[in-house]
């Protein structure tokens, strides 16, 4: 302070033609001191007074302004009687909530939100917290935890200690810190009371801990003793060098000192001398004292954090003065002026230090908040270092306040980042599930359910997946669902393919064995016209089962239904004429009996004709309401998509069968009827025979169709077209084929005419 006065005092352009003078005061860091200070600053009575003069004005008027104090707790002590007067205090410490104050150093509402966001920083959500119990230490406190709350992070404790309480309550204090899971402390604790603090935590073992706290504490406390209670990183104030200020200190005499008490006391410890002579021992200051030569705090001017503050307060002072009595010229040295005027002039100050600091304030006395980090580093030949790894700057956009540049060396001369969690993260594929009475950051992580995914870490709910996306393994990750259909590929579907093909191979070479053969007796027999269509129509099945495999298409869809519908009932409508020929033909060998008159070929081509149309009438209906057409069926399987034909019209696709049904068993019943008519060779034996095979396999092919899974849906309702045509085609065909091929001793008139005793079959 002094300095920097010495410095306006001999410019040009700030206060011209004015000269400051100044009064320093030693509060003793105690509220009483402070309290009397204040007195005497507003009032302007001297330090000392006689019983003669006690209490009368002196000749020295009050101050218009203070350079305040570092500590927060008589800071404030101050500002309530000064305020009273408004007499502005620019204080080196934190806000204090009086108009009548303005300060250079931070706001603790920025240093809590500077310690909050650098928690965050490194993933700390779970930490302990430690104030004085101190207007700075509670108000800070307040501050730290609202920003802790906003920013997500948990306190597992806050205690406060101040260094006047009983012993019980520091020993209580390091006790709940030593049993803590946090690993990482924020401290709002002056340089004693955190001194005190660590000295009781060494007396028994200590886990690893990271502490975050201020500059204060980190630069006064006990090095040696600190290192043992873990790492550092503090938040201070930016320091640069101020020009001349090392020279101005190493220029001070004995004669100098003299003049201040406070030099005096600094030059008698630094020296082990008297300035006043020999007294107590110690010898009387020669003047060989070299101050040049000392080695201390003093005379270090590399990185002058607190003397900056001072020096930016005096400054300011300086130029709310100059903006109250000067214009742009001159000065008036007689001017009256009020505290009131400097604390208003005050607001506005706006200037460069000589050392490159911006200063102003605005409407509330705020500045702008700048913190630089230091960590603590022990170097290689065990000299603690105070290195600057980061910087805060409040006027920065949001989110980019903090800014961190150096390697930070951790607790134990760690350089990984400690960890300091209640819970550790929940991993992509789980939840977060709060533990029932603790804080949101203690949790258990809870695989997500069935169909659900969490896609980052800490997740507090699993997303369901789209309906046709199904989880991965993990959980983390939607997949689309596998598709499944009937493919060609599919080892099921290339054996029912074969099975397929060689029917209707089968079926076509027995049609050209009947047409090389068609003279004989047992082709012409029983209208060999419909044993060709009977035939034709079986080799249409055959193949129309090839239509269900493949993906479903809306072509396929409609293809594979219509197609086994009307093949079916050609085939059945082929067998019934053929049935009905045997009931007319031997109903015909009765005497006066005309049947076949009634049915020749013509009627019979047109019976199956019209059997055949009433099918193509139904389907031709059922395409044009509500045709079968691809779906994808979400629904049977949670973890695959079956892609499948639709029914459409439900009504439609169960008349077709209905009808097919239907003709099947007017068929067996009228076989059935004519199946012990005398006859070498009764065909209607065998046709009795195949219906029951084919409605055999249809009975059981509906409880079988609706309880098959996916694609075996499919694959059952070809295994019944295929089996029911296979015995429609042995029953029918493979004894007339035996008979061409290995009897064609048999294959006479007579012997088909003959006579046969009736056997029930």
């Amino acid at each position: 302070m002094e300095f920097a006065i010495h410095e306006i005092n001999n410019r040009t352009d700030l206060l011209p033609g004015i000269t400051l003078g100044f009064q320093i005061h030693d509060s003793c860091s105690e509220v009483l001191m402070a309290v009397k200070v204040a007195f005497q600053f507003a009032n302007g009575v001297e330090p000392f007074f006689n019983d003669t003069d006690s209490c009368s004005k002196s000749a020295a008027a009050a101050v218009p302004a203070l350079v305040g104090e570092s500590a927060s707790t008589p800071s404030m002590s101050m500002t309530r009687m000064l305020g009273l007067f408004g007499i502005p205090q620019v204080i080196v410490t934190f806000k204090i909530p009086f108009l009548s104050i303005l300060y250079t150093e931070l706001q603790v509402s920025h240093f809590a939100t500077c310690a909050s966001k650098l928690v965050k920083h490194f993933g700390w959500t779970w930490i302990g917290a430690v104030r004085s119990d101190t207007d700075y230490g509670n108000n800070g406190m307040a501050s730290f935890l609202k920003a802790a709350q906003e920013e997500g992070i948990c306190v597992e404790y806050s205690e406060s200690y101040y260094r006047t309480q009983p012993r019980s309550k520091l020993e209580r204090v390091a006790n709940v810190i030593r049993t803590s899971t946090a690993r990482v402390i924020v401290a709002f604790l002056h340089s004693w009371d955190m001194l005190f603090l660590w000295q009781e935590l060494l007396r028994k073992p200590l886990p690893p801990l990271q502490w975050i706290g201020s500059e204060g504490w980190i630069i006064q406390s006990d090095i040696k003793r600190c290192i043992g209670c873990g790492g550092v990183i503090g938040f201070s104030i930016p320091g640069s060098v101020i020009p001349g200020l090392r020279e101005f200190l190493l220029d001070l005499s004995p004669a100098q000192a003299l003049k201040s008490p406070l030099l005096t006391e600094f030059w008698e410890s630094s020296f082990s001398c008297s300035l006043k002579g020999s007294s107590g021992g110690a010898r009387k200051c020669n003047g060989s004292e070299d101050i040049r030569a000392l080695q201390n705090t003093y005379t270090d001017t590399s990185q002058p954090r607190e003397s900056n503050l001072v020096y930016k307060a005096t400054y300011a002072i300086a130029h709310a003065i100059h903006g109250v009595i000067c214009n742009d010229t001159q000065c008036d040295k007689s001017a009256k002026f009020t505290p009131w005027q400097i604390l208003d002039q005050l607001k506005r100050v706006n200037f460069t230090t000589r050392n490159g600091y911006q200063v102003s304030f605005d409407a509330n006395g705020d500045p702008v908040a700048a913190y630089e980090l230091i960590n603590w580093q022990v170097n290689k030949d065990g000299y603690l270092n105070f290195v600057s790894v980061g910087h805060y700057d409040s006027s920065r956009p949001r989110g980019q306040e903090l800014s961190l540049n150096g390697v930070i060396i951790w607790v134990g001369g760690q350089t990984q980042v400690p960890r300091s969690v209640c819970s550790e993260s929940c991993p992509p594929g789980t939840r977060k599930a709060v533990q029932k009475g603790k804080p949101v950051c203690c949790f258990d992580c809870i695989p997500c359910a069935e169909g659900e995914i969490s896609n980052k870490t800490d997740s507090l709910n699993c997303m369901p997946c789209p309906p046709e996306f199904w989880p991965n393994t993990q959980q983390d990750i939607c997949l689309p669902k596998p598709v499944e259909f009937l493919s060609w590929d599919d080892t099921l579907s290339i054996i029912l393919t074969v099975f397929s093909i060689a029917g209707a191979i089968v079926a076509v070479s027995v049609a050209a064995v009947f047409y090389k053969h068609r003279a004989s007796p047992i082709v012409r027999a029983n209208n060999s016209e419909l044993s060709f269509l009977l035939l034709f129509s079986l080799t249409l099945c055959f193949l129309c089962s090839l239509t269900f495999i493949g993906q479903p298409s809306d072509w396929s869809c409609m293809l594979r239904h219509t197609a086994f519908g009307i093949t079916f009932v050609l085939c059945i409508s082929c067998v019934l004429g053929k049935t009905i020929v045997v009931l007319m033909a031997f109903r015909a060998t009765l005497p006066g009996s005309n049947a076949m008159k009634w049915f020749g070929p013509p009627q019979q081509r047109l019976s199956v004709l019209t059997f055949t149309l009433i099918q193509v009438l139904i389907c031709t209906l059922w395409l044009a309401i509500s045709p079968p057409l691809p779906f994808k069926n979400l629904k049977q399987y949670k973890e695959r998509i079956i892609l499948e034909c639709a029914l459409g019209s439900a009504i439609g696709f169960w008349a077709v069968l209905g009808y097919i049904g239907f003709l099947a068993l007017l068929c067996f019943i009228l076989a059935f009827l004519a199946r012990k008519l005398p006859d070498n060779f009764n065909e209607a034996k065998f046709i009795t025979f195949s219906m029951l095979i084919f409605c055999a396999v249809w009975v059981t092919f509906i409880p079988a169709y609706v309880s098959s899974p996916g694609k075996f849906t499919v694959a059952v309702e070809i295994f019944a077209i295929l089996a029911s045509s296979f015995g429609l085609f042995i029953s029918i065909f493979a004894p007339k084929c035996f008979i061409i091929m290995f009897r064609p001793e048999q294959n006479t008139k007579k012997h088909l005419m003959g006579k046969a005793t009736s056997k029930s079959l």
